[in-house]
């Protein structure tokens, strides 16, 4: 062994030495927990809350510079009440001691903390019992950065680790928290502005989002931060709350001011039906009890300062793919926000479902509420697009919808739609920002195949035509039997080149002839149907009933004209009408020239009454016998007068 080696040597050994009796006298000497009033007092100093430490203080000092510290509790902000805002049963931490000394290396072993208990609160000042905490650490960590370069030293630590923590959060919203938590973060590496964690994983329970505890769990591999471009990168995280598992690949991203992360993220299949449950929202029946029971969502997430915005969006519901844009507000004056297209919806399956017999005409007679509890408070603004659409037999195709909602007004606009062979366009507000909601709605539909329509809507397979239509009304009340019974605006109507089966006005004018001369009724043509070439009517609508004054219909054969009413609400009509026949109507056979003469030389009466589902159609016998006694008494008069007056 050379002169040089033994020197080495013998100065170790003294070093080792020296550590040796230095940690006997601390032991023999030095209670760290005579000095627990001085660090309880420096905290106080320097954050203005008290320190109580009640369990003991150890120190170790060689090969580890180690401390671990028995049950401990820091006291609650000015104004938030007598319990901790932090407390723990244990912790304790350690540094070797040789590397920090030869080498400037921090080598850490794992911090660890046990049963660590976090009170969180904001009271409704918008005032919390932590901001205190964070200006002192920042205020501190300015100094530092004004104070000259930054230390280089090497970092290495094993870990941390809490083992069974609660964070409880608290405000005027409601009180969350997060029980039972273990927090493990791996080794944590660091040199020349460069330091990477070996994985993070954070589980627990959640308690008051939902009425029962719910399994939260967060979790990644990896995270590195580069300290002097302040950019911070993590490996995919995986992480599961409220029953949803949700994969996110974040970007990297700067922590230098506000920090706002991008992120893919995909919500792995999930039922809406087990979410509501959850929830403790009432299991919705639909006609088709699998709809709502599966959902898949993947997106890119950005998390800014008012909302976390969403783009590249692709919601499968059931059996409908939905992509665009949404935004998720995180303030109290953001809106939600939409921009989605649709492929193909089938509506009916998301209905209730069908009832039979007497709970089915209660429910089709019962009036649906207006929702302005739910109306009040939403803020909301976007577009949806849907390419094809059904409901029960109606299909639509190009549907668009607008949507726009906030101080308690909701607007429906644009909404328009393709619908059999023909289009609909409509705009639909509801005010519910009064004492009573008001329903206000301007409708066009144009060219529509009036047969399939019918048939469609109210189950009617007898009446054909194109029908095109303007219906613009208000009503008010809180469902839908008051705003009826409050209806008003205006309406018009055209009907073109159709047929009404079941009813043969034609054979009905002659029947009430052969009855007023006492001949045989003629032979009816079945079916019966009566074709008309236009039927257009204007009205104007007050409380619930629209009043027409200028009907016109032509038919082949005659033409139509009068006026009267129709209830809306009840779904009932009146009319009078006055027919006059054509000097030479159109594809009249087996009709006697007497017949003709007697029609065309009057105006003839008919009556249309009933239901709208299913109207009656009758001349007016009393209103034609009328007449027709008024003419005798006339033709008299004038015969008495020639006799008179010799002319």
């Amino acid at each position: 062994m050379s002169r040089t080696t033994k020197i080495v040597a013998w100065l170790l050994a003294g070093v080792v030495a020296i550590f040796v009796i230095a940690a006997i006298a601390l032991f023999v000497f030095f209670d760290p927990n005579d000095f627990r009033e001085d660090i309880a007092d420096a905290v106080a100093e320097s954050t203005g809350r008290e320190l109580v430490i009640e369990g003991d203080v150890s120190i170790s000092l060689f090969p580890w510079l180690a401390i671990e510290i028995g049950r401990s509790e820091l006291g609650n902000a000015p104004g938030f009440g007598d319990e901790p805002f932090a407390e723990f049963e244990s912790a304790k931490m350690g540094v070797q001691v040789l590397p920090l000394l030869l080498r400037r290396e921090v080598a850490v072993g794992t911090i660890a903390v046990e049963s660590l208990a976090v009170n969180l609160e904001e009271n409704r000042q918008g005032a919390n019992n932590w901001d205190d905490l964070a200006s002192a650490e920042t205020a501190e960590a300015d100094a530092d950065a004004a104070g000259g370069e930054a230390v280089e030293a090497t970092i290495d630590a094993a870990g941390i680790r809490f083992t069974n923590a609660t964070i409880r959060y608290e405000s005027a919203d409601g009180a969350y928290s997060l029980t039972g938590a273990d927090l493990s973060v791996g080794a944590i590496t660091g040199e020349g502005g460069e330091l990477n964690v070996d994985g993070m994983s954070l589980k627990g329970l959640l308690e008051g989002v939902v009425s029962t505890p719910s399994e939260f769990r967060i979790e990644t591999a990896g995270i590195g931060v580069q300290t002097v471009e302040q950019v911070v990168t993590m490996q995919p995280v995986e992480m599961a709350v409220l029953g949803l598992d949700i994969s996110a690949d974040v970007q990297p991203f700067s922590y230098a001011g506000d920090v706002e992360p991008v992120a893919a993220i995909q919500v792995d299949e999930f039922s809406p039906r087990s979410l509501m449950q959850l929830f403790d929202v009432e299991e919705v029946e639909t006609a088709d009890p699998s709809a709502l029971s599966s959902v898949v969502i993947d997106a890119t997430a950005a998390v800014k300062a008012t909302a976390i915005e969403l783009s590249d969006v692709n919601i499968k519901l059931d059996d409908t793919t939905f992509k665009g844009a949404l935004a998720v507000p995180l303030t109290e004056s953001g809106a939600y926000r939409m921009d989605l297209k649709a492929d193909r919806i089938e509506l009916g399956r998301y209905m209730e479902p069908a009832t039979e017999g007497a709970e089915a005409e209660a429910a089709d007679t019962a009036p649906v509420e207006i929702p302005s509890e739910l109306i009040r408070p939403l803020k909301a603004r976007g577009n949806l697009a849907i390419e094809a659409a059904t409901f029960d037999e109606i299909e639509f195709s190009n549907v668009k919808l607008g949507l726009d909602i906030g101080g308690g007004r909701l607007r429906l606009h644009p909404i328009s739609a393709q619908l059999f062979g023909g289009s609909y366009n409509g705009d639909v507000r509801i005010d519910a920002s009064g004492a009573a909601p008001t329903l206000s709605v301007d409708e066009k539909i144009e060219g529509v195949n009036l047969a399939d329509l019918a048939a469609a809507m109210f189950e009617q397979d007898n009446i054909t035509g194109t029908i095109s239509g303007a219906f613009k009304l208000s009503g008010r009340g809180e469902d839908s039997a008051a705003i009826q019974n409050s209806l008003g605006g205006n309406l018009s109507i055209e009907l073109l080149d159709g047929t009404y089966e079941g009813t043969d006005i034609w054979y009905e004018l002659r029947r009430a002839r052969a009855r007023i001369k006492a001949e045989e009724p003629p032979e009816p043509e079945l079916p019966a149907r009566t074709k008309f070439s236009s039927v257009t009517a204007t009205g104007v609508v007050r409380d619930g009933v629209m009043q027409n004054d200028d009907f016109f219909a032509e038919l082949p054969f005659m033409q139509l004209r009068g006026r009267g009413s129709v209830d809306l609400a009840a779904a009932t009509i009146d009319y009078g009408l006055t027919a006059r026949i054509l000097e030479r109507p159109e594809s009249l056979t087996g009709v006697t020239q007497e017949e003709l003469d007697d029609f065309t030389e009057a105006e003839i009466p008919l009556k249309i009454t009933g239901s709208l589902e299913s109207p009656s159609v009758r001349p007016d016998i009393e209103k034609l016998l009328r007449d027709r006694a008024g003419d005798e008494i006339e033709d008299k008069i004038k015969d008495k007068l020639k006799d008179i007056f010799g002319r």
